[in-house]
């Protein structure tokens, strides 16, 4: 992997961690439970993202 592949995925990887510690913290504070579930689906879409560029390390 070279250098700007490895920037890019350890960018990628920053992003998934700030779009999951976001939905976690906003599914929480939701009353409506509707949103309050898609929000949550999110925050599993982010998680397994965030698992998938970490495996490319």
């Amino acid at each position: 992997m070279t250098s700007k592949e490895l920037l890019y995925v350890e960018d990628a990887l920053a992003h998934e961690n700030i779009m999951k510690t976001c939905s976690k913290k906003t599914s929480s504070k939701l009353t409506d439970i509707t949103l309050s579930s898609y929000v949550k689906e999110l925050e599993e879409k982010h998680t397994e993202l965030f698992d998938n560029f970490l495996n490319l390390l």
